[in-house]
């Protein structure tokens, strides 16, 4: 079973303990060798049984070096554990028989190893090895006493065995506790860390652009969208005054008096405005955040509201407008065939026909953005229908002077769109070119031209007029935006929003000596994607 990171810590933690109690174990044997090899005879007297002390301090040094090396590197902990325990016990017997005189400092030297020794081990076996040490010390003590070697009272034995057993409960009810700590203390560091990356995560996705500048105007940190305002500081620009000279000097101004200005200003290569709000990071720190609201986001909320609410106003609009404005079209006909009407009064019925037909386009287009109809794509042949729209265009739209002509680069091209969308946006785009395609005194030339664009099928509606000037092709496709006092400023909305309904696009491209207006369609890779969607 995979373990959890917070467990994988606090194992880390007992393995560092157990490094040491190892080093521990190496001094206590050094300790040991220097009694048997050393000039400690001096202070204790001499040893017993060299041979077998020798003998002992030499294996146990080996053993404690073994062992130290054996838990860094194995996977459990309890089993160097219960080994080194056994080994201590051994040796504190076999030292304690062979220099007798030291047999007190070596049974409490054992205290700290079985103490340190329940730190890891479970309750019932940290007991069990206590109990063996007072065992295997009580069962020594006896063989001395027998041999008459030992005059220690048996009194100390068992006040050794009860501090076995006290110590060892002390430390593993101790050595709990603390690995429930290092453990709780794991996992809220691991849950802060999360949190931390979540919050980061928030801020970096944030739509509003996010700076921290400190006390010099350089920027330590920046959110994505905050870095799409800036524009491109691939150069290693990070000073505020270098990517953004007037957002700097509000900072500062808003240092200096707190006073803050709510103009929008604007920032990056695109050109976009925003509105800048600051703050400091704590009360008395020199860090400041600076937030940077984009007020096109803001802008394009407003649209959607008005182009909803419009969408329900214009249900009722048909009703209120269009039936009076039929009736009003159809009085003026009926008049304009009396006899009994002058020139001048013919003159200005005709006025008010043409008016009336305006204000039909003008309710057309208003009902249009309430007429969100479901796209019904069918595979259709993109050349075939071109021509068809231009007959049936010229038939309802006579041209005059004007001439409106196909060209392609394949016979047949095949995609997959409405019909009835794509006329509609034809409809539209052919006829702002004759209204604003021309050059004064001239006729227009339009051309629809079926294509393919990167793979994509695609028809482009060109003509040889003026062009349109750099600062209104930004605004095209904004609802209500037009530069003619006879325009709605709806058309070329709702054809982007049909063309967007039939996983399309459409887009003003600059071309030299006219205008290209280009509708992207699905192509035969959306008829297989929609297919299998249906299957």
């Amino acid at each position: 079973m995979r373990r959890r990171p917070e467990h994988l810590d606090a194992e880390g933690g007992l393995r560092r303990e157990l490094y040491f109690f190892g080093l521990y174990r190496v001094l206590e044997a050094s300790l040991l060798a220097l009694l048997a090899f050393g000039p400690a005879a001096v202070l204790v007297g001499p040893v017993q049984y060299p041979v077998l002390v020798a003998a002992t301090a030499m294996g146990y040094l080996a053993a404690a070096a073994v062992l130290m090396i054996w838990g860094r590197d194995s996977n459990s902990l309890r089993t160097p554990v219960i080994a080194g325990l056994l080994v201590d016990i051994v040796v504190a017997a076999l030292a304690t028989h062979g220099a007798p005189q030291v047999a007190s400092g070596i049974a409490l030297m054992l205290l700290f190893n079985v103490g340190a020794a329940a730190l890891f081990l479970p309750l019932r076996l940290a007991l069990a090895a206590a109990a063996l040490a007072f065992v295997v010390i009580l069962g020594q003590y006896l063989w001395s006493v027998a041999a008459g070697g030992d005059q220690r009272p048996l009194a100390e034995i068992f006040m050794f065995g009860t501090s076995y057993l006290a110590l060892a409960t002390l430390m593993n009810q101790l050595g709990g506790r603390m690995q429930a700590s290092e453990a709780l203390a794991t996992q809220r560091g691991v849950e802060v860390a999360n949190l931390a990356e979540v919050n980061e995560l928030i801020i970096r996705r944030m739509r509003t652009g996010v700076l921290l500048v400190d006390a010099d105007g350089h920027i330590r940190l920046a959110n994505e969208a905050a870095q799409a305002l800036l524009g491109d500081a691939g150069d290693g620009r990070r000073v505020l005054a270098l990517c953004a000279p007037e957002l700097a000097r509000r900072l500062q101004q808003w240092r200096s008096d707190g006073a803050s200005d709510n103009t929008p200003l604007r920032l990056g290569s695109e050109q976009d405005e925003v509105l800048p709000r600051f703050a400091r990071l704590l009360a008395n720190s020199e860090l400041s955040l600076v937030f940077l609201d984009d007020t096109s986001l803001l802008s394009r909320r407003a649209e959607t509201i008005t182009l909803a609410a419009l969408g329900r106003f214009s249900a009722s609009l048909a009703h209120e407008i269009r039936n009076p404005l039929a009736a009003i079209s159809y009085a003026a006909q009926l008049l304009e065939e009396s006899n009994d009407i002058s020139l001048a009064d013919r003159r200005m019925l005709q006025i008010v026909r043409q008016q009336c037909v305006r204000m039909n386009g003008i309710v057309e287009s208003v009902l249009g953005l309430a007429r969100r109809e479901r796209a019904n794509p069918e595979h259709i042949e993109v050349v075939g229908l071109a021509r068809r729209f231009i007959d049936e265009y010229v038939s309802a739209h006579p041209l005059d002077d004007d001439s409106l002509q196909i060209s392609h680069q394949t016979p047949t091209q095949t995609a997959l769109v409405d019909p009835r969308h794509l006329q509609q946006i034809l409809t539209v785009l052919v006829s702002n070119a004759r209204s604003y395609g021309r050059l004064p005194g001239q006729p227009a030339r339009i051309t629809l031209r079926v294509h393919h664009d990167d793979g994509i099928p695609s028809i482009d509606v060109l003509d040889r007029g003026p062009g349109i000037p750099d600062g209104a092709a930004d605004r095209l496709f904004r609802p209500f935006y037009t530069t003619s006092e006879h325009g709605t400023g709806l058309g070329l909305y709702i054809a982007r929003d049909l063309a967007k309904a039939n996983e399309g696009d459409l887009d003003y491209i600059r071309t030299p000596g006219g205008s290209c207006f280009r509708i992207k369609l699905p192509g035969s890779r959306a008829l297989l994607g929609q297919s299998m969607a249906r299957g």
